[in-house]
């Protein structure tokens, strides 16, 4: 590969009654694999884990791989509340903690939690990103008689990576976000190349050191379904069940990756040729043969 590329694991936690001990096998599988990250995502409105409960999980079935929040959305929470959760995991995981922050796109989600809509601003994220790492450094931010802990292992807090599509977006994250936490929806690698591109700008302009540059997408194998394509049109219809059932059948051929483990190596080279630091694999099913396929592709290219 021409950029040394870091390819992580996302957790099925999107699919169906998800049992803990599928969750339990795929990470412990992640963990003990060349993966750098096991990530997972927040969801309220839907029937999959919790994600700050989940994290408290994660950091005890592993030992090695950095933990990826991807993305915890800090409008849906109390903030000096989320900060201590967060802090929590960090060192419940030996300071292994990746902060994905987005303010989401789901109005039920907002609605589940009594969340003020109108708050899913760029300014308002910003807001509550400068809480938890004023929270992380010790201030005393709710006049009590101690600060909020427990401190994060590492001085600061753990990164925070700002997660959009937007070119708008990532410019105003520069003033306090570490790097991107992106995605892509149909593989478009040159619309990647360009979000990259204007987050390396940014960055540079608001006089920060490089970002550190991540996407992700969905995935499903030829070798572990008779149907991969079939597979991510399934779960997009589970898991984007808040959109038009005619929208979701009109993304799902042309979204993500189906195909063959090789297939799959040659889409990884051109994100590391941009200069992406990591790419996230995303499951569409919760078959662990999945985590060592993958696992061996990385191992023989490495």
């Amino acid at each position: 590969m021409s950029h040394p590329l870091d390819v992580g694991m996302t957790l099925p936690v999107m699919e169906p009654d998800i049992a803990p001990e599928v969750l339990r096998d795929w990470s412990e599988r992640i963990d003990a694999g060349p993966f750098s990250s096991l990530c997972f995502g927040e969801r309220i409105a839907f029937d999959n884990p919790d994600a700050l409960t989940l994290l408290g999980a994660v950091a005890a079935w592993t030992r090695r791989v950095r933990i990826g929040t991807t993305v915890v959305v800090p409008q849906l929470h109390d903030p000096v509340h989320l900060a201590k959760a967060l802090a929590t995991g960090d060192r419940l995981s030996g300071g292994r903690l990746s902060v994905g922050l987005g303010v989401g796109g789901r109005e039920e989600d907002y609605a589940a939690v009594s969340a003020d809509w109108s708050s899913r601003t760029m300014a308002a994220m910003a807001d509550r990103a400068a809480t938890l790492r004023r929270v992380w450094a010790g201030e005393n931010l709710t006049g009590a008689t101690r600060p909020v802990g427990p401190r994060p292992v590492r001085p600061g807090g753990p990164e925070l990576l700002v997660g959009t599509l937007g070119h708008r977006t990532v410019r105003h994250a520069a003033r306090w976000a570490d790097g991107l936490a992106g995605m892509t929806l149909d593989l478009d690698v040159d619309a990647t190349a360009a979000l990259f591109d204007v987050a390396r700008d940014a960055w540079a302009r608001a006089g920060r050191p490089a970002p550190r540059l991540t996407t992700s997408f969905w995935f499903a194998l030829t070798e572990t379904s008779p149907d991969p394509r079939a597979q991510i049109h399934r779960h997009l219809r589970h898991y984007m069940n808040w959109l038009p059932t005619g929208l979701v059948d009109a993304l799902a051929p042309t979204a993500g990756f189906a195909g063959t483990l090789d297939e799959l190596r040659g889409v990884l080279d051109r994100f590391a040729a941009i200069g992406a630091d990591e790419v996230q694999l995303i499951p569409t099913g919760d078959d662990p043969r999945q985590v060592d396929l993958v696992a061996d592709l990385l191992s023989r290219d490495s």
